[in-house]
């Protein structure tokens, strides 16, 4: 019981960490590298917005106009942060069902763990998209850094801030749910069935 609820405690921080990351604007911002640094306008751009941040402290953001005129790679991580929340959400009720300290389906405890095991794999699900969504995305902002181009180092763009928050969120959702699939059924099938076992018959001792 001590260790579903440590996987669900876990794997419940790793949702909310991957909500953060999919809403935050920073998945990229402006790099300061090279030898003329910018500090006036801090461009951050992430899968719904992008924002510019002036040194006076206003900070200015605008959603994207279309879907369609979007580049494929924010389109693919925006379709796998969407399925990685909605596998996480499906894996915290599940969750909440299947583990033993919870009042849920108490009279079928072998049901309640398979429940459990399938919220853990759910939630491994989304932790697995979720890394491949934030993956994805740092691979092009690699890509567009170092390619050669006319554009200025200090105009490129560098990793942001959500993209290591969506890391530590797939690996908070992989290893809470790692812990949630430790809740193995047939052991407990085993052992009801050795407690009901009946007794040996004593019909000797009447013969």
């Amino acid at each position: 019981g001590a260790r579903e609820l440590a996987g669900y405690l876990a794997a419940l921080a790793g949702w909310v960490a991957a909500l953060a990351a999919a809403v935050l604007p920073q998945w990229r911002q402006s790099s300061y590298a090279g030898d003329a640094i910018i500090t006036a306008v801090g461009l951050h751009e992430g899968l719904w917005m992008s924002c510019a941040a002036q040194s006076t402290g206003q900070v200015q953001c605008r959603l994207h106009d279309s879907l369609l005129s979007l580049e494929v790679h924010i389109q693919t991580s925006r379709a796998l942060m969407v399925i990685a929340l909605l596998l996480g959400f499906f894996g915290i009720v599940l969750s909440v069902v299947g583990m033993k300290c919870t009042k849920v389906g108490e009279e079928d405890p072998v049901t309640k763990s398979r429940i459990a095991v399938a919220g853990g794999v759910l939630f491994i699900l989304s932790g697995l998209c979720t890394l491949a969504a934030v993956s994805l995305y740092a691979t092009q902002v690699t890509y567009e850094f170092f390619r050669e181009s006319t554009i200025p180092v200090n105009a490129r763009y560098e990793f942001g801030s959500a993209l290591f928050v969506g890391w530590g969120a797939s690996s908070l959702s992989v290893l809470g749910g790692s812990l949630l699939c430790c809740s193995c059924p047939a052991k407990e099938r085993r052992g009801q069935q050795y407690h009901r076992q009946p007794p040996p018959s004593t019909a000797r001792e009447y013969v």
